[in-house]
């Protein structure tokens, strides 16, 4: 493999465009992961689409719980 490279040569002008930028604004990186328990019903809900962007809800929900709990 010698000097040559592969892609665009001079790199893609509009590289800004096309970056990853995250959907929300935590602190901190959401790269850990939980189990979740429920009920059948429940995650055929979920599954169905009843509650959009149903991660962002739980991880919004647990941290209100986090604050209160911090605050007793």
């Amino acid at each position: 493999m010698g000097g040559k490279t592969s892609g665009r040569p001079g790199g893609n002008p509009e590289l800004e465009k096309y970056q990853f930028r995250p959907k929300y604004d935590w602190p901190e990186p959401c790269d850990q992961k939980m189990t979740l328990r429920m009920p059948a019903s429940m995650k055929a809900d979920i599954k169905a689409g009843l509650i959009e962007d149903w991660q962002e809800v739980a991880r919004q929900a647990i941290a209100a719980e986090l604050e209160k709990a911090k605050e007793a």
